[in-house]
């Protein structure tokens, strides 16, 4: 499925996915940028991350959007299973909270797109993601995914050390702003749909 709008339930809750691996070790790394939105998506809903239950997640639960028929509710989720996991704890939410799966939007780093760049779309490949490839296997293809740009690793460096090394010092200098502009495009895309929100964030 490409990047087209599909139709919604306007009613159903929205689960919003930021993917990262678990652990302070890992919390400045490229590869839970996910996360990182995440966090400050829960900052502006308001709330604390809780463990979920049995789905080896955390989570919270709000609203986010204007009052009114635009205003939507958002279970936002951290799943704490690493990465190549990660498609059990949010197939476990999903049924939980009885998501349509073109409500899912996953939030990750992307090896193809320039760092701070931004991309939405609905549904496609995993590009070699362990956070995509898992969710895809569990539950098909058709969520939503903002895309990160992170861009590729310099020289020989291997994809895998890339990924899981501190964003560079120059990267940090502007990272907060894309941050919080990654977690604008969330918003945007649950609120007044996917094909508004490329027009908006996709540069």
């Amino acid at each position: 499925m490409g990047d087209t709008d599909v139709t919604t339930d306007a009613g159903a809750p929205w689960l919003i996915v930021g993917l990262g691996n678990p652990g302070p070790e890992y919390a400045m790394n490229r590869h839970n940028v996910g996360f990182m939105v995440a966090d400050l998506l829960a900052e502006r809903i308001g709330g604390r991350f809780k463990r979920a239950g049995k789905a080896q997640a955390q989570v919270i639960e709000g609203r986010i959007g204007p009052p009114g028929p635009a205003n939507r509710r958002v279970i936002l989720a951290k799943p704490m299973s690493y990465m190549n996991l990660s498609g059990g704890p949010v197939t476990a939410l999903r049924d939980f909270y009885k998501v349509p799966t073109a409500n899912i939007v996953a939030i990750h780093d992307e090896l193809d797109i320039d760092y701070g760049v931004l991309r939405l779309k609905l549904g496609g490949g995993d590009n070699g993601h362990n956070g995509l490839k898992s969710m895809t296997k569990a539950m098909g293809s058709d969520y939503h995914r903002v895309r990160f740009g992170i861009g590729r690793p310099p020289g020989r460096m291997q994809v895998a050390d890339f990924v899981l090394k501190d964003f560079a010092s120059a990267e940090r200098k502007e990272l907060d702003y894309f941050v919080d502009r990654a977690s604008d495009a969330v918003e945007c895309l649950v609120i007044e749909g996917l094909e508004r929100a490329q027009g908006t964030y996709n540069s």
